[in-house]
């Protein structure tokens, strides 16, 4: 067997130890992400803050993620930086030191910022490891991936009713460990990074982009791709933001039974985006986008209007089918622009998921002018949007 054979075969084989390490880093970032909305009840209450202000905390850490990622994932797809992961992963403990200690909004603000630049950092590297670990399973790799991500958000409510009602907002300061606990996972991790990159060939420089169907131009695709993210994170920031306060308000509930409604979307999500993979493997990832989200819908709009013993099934189905995507989003940004893995990432996961952050402040905003009801009204057409990914080009 030739040197070339040799190579090809070892890229064709899917290395589970660091996809395994590097989805557990990923759910210690996003457990860390988790702790602000999980704050979200208890900074209302002690620091006395409308839903514009809550809005605006989530738009400080989305906001700045999404803006930065795309830059890092450019910056990385010319000049790789392993070091990187523990870096960003030691940009959010010092967020989350602040968080501990905050004394006001601007403080909050400020430490949030931190965190944000820290998921900025890490993802594009970190889903560049997924994609040089996947491979022949690349949605199958990415799914493994997200699913630690999202079952790190998915962890929020039970952050709110296990340490920050007891605790308040000094609870943070535990997450300052879990840093630590990423920090030593990721240097490892990212010394097998470099040295796949030593000793994998470059990207030929004039690779094309993935083909697709007459009259789908790659723009095109990448654009109606970044929308239908762009519908499917305001509805996740309307349901993971101010559905525990409407249900607060309308069934008069307490804020640790609120939290058991928002864990049951959450953790649906997290083996939602398990099972994706797979299935976009074998159906198509055009095929899964459109179903996906389009199949939201009825749970979504059914919600609103629900009476609560039918909240948690509801809501535990919109989590579920939403996130059957969430991987595949990725992956099918990947390869439409394959000379730019960490660029396409940061597109998908951080600038337009990221948007989800604009969409927590206008959603915001309309609760305090309006009602919480009206807003949930709103966020309830948003997955009628999928039905736009039939113009997607075909995978399969």
């Amino acid at each position: 067997m030739d040197a070339h054979t040799e190579r090809t075969n070892a890229a064709n084989m899917t290395v589970y130890p660091i996809l395994f390490a590097i989805s557990f880093g990923h759910f210690l970032n996003d457990a860390m992400q988790a702790v602000i909305p999980a704050l979200f009840p208890i900074l209302r209450s002690t620091m006395e803050l409308s839903y514009t202000e809550i809005g605006w905390i989530a738009f400080a850490l989305n906001m700045t993620s999404s803006v930065m990622q795309p830059v890092v994932g450019l910056w990385t797809d010319r000049m790789p930086s392993p070091r990187f992961l523990p870096l960003g992963m030691a940009a959010s403990l010092l967020g989350m030191a602040g968080l501990a200690l905050a004394p006001n909004f601007w403080f909050v603000l400020l430490s949030v910022l931190l965190v944000g630049i820290g998921s900025a950092v890490f993802h594009p590297e970190g889903s560049r490891v997924v994609y040089l670990a996947a491979g022949a399973r690349r949605a199958f790799a990415q799914s493994i991936y997200q699913v630690g991500g999202n079952t790190g958000n998915a962890l929020a409510p039970l952050f709110t009713a296990l340490i920050f009602v007891p605790f308040g907002q000094k609870g943070a300061a535990w997450f300052m460990l879990a840093a630590a606990i990423g920090i030593t996972l990721l240097w490892r991790v990212s010394h097998w990074y470099g040295h796949e990159l030593g000793s994998r060939p470059a990207p030929s420089k004039t690779k094309k982009a993935q083909p697709t169907d007459a009259g789908h131009p790659v723009a095109f695709a990448l654009a109606l791709l970044v929308f239908l993210v762009f519908a499917r994170s305001w509805y996740s920031a309307g349901i993971s933001n101010y559905y525990q306060f409407y249900l607060m308000e309308t069934a008069h509930i307490s804020v640790r039974e609120a939290q058991v409604y928002l864990f049951a979307f959450m953790i649906a999500g997290a083996i939602g985006t398990l099972a994706g993979g797979p299935i976009a493997d074998r159906f198509g990832k055009r095929n899964l986008i459109l179903w996906s989200t389009l199949g939201t819908a009825p749970f979504a709009l059914a919600l609103p209007h629900a009476p609560l013993p039918l909240a948690l099934p509801l809501l535990l189905s919109a989590g579920f089918v939403l996130s059957l995507s969430f991987a595949t989003f990725v992956v099918y940004a990947q390869e439409l622009l394959p000379n730019h893995v960490g660029m396409a990432s940061g597109l998908i996961v951080g600038l337009a998921f990221g948007m989800g952050a604009l969409g927590a402040v206008v959603l915001g905003s309309i609760a305090d002018l309006s009602s919480l009801g009206t807003l949930m009204s709103l966020c309830s057409v948003l997955p009628l949007f999928g039905a736009l990914a039939v113009w997607l080009p075909k995978d399969k």
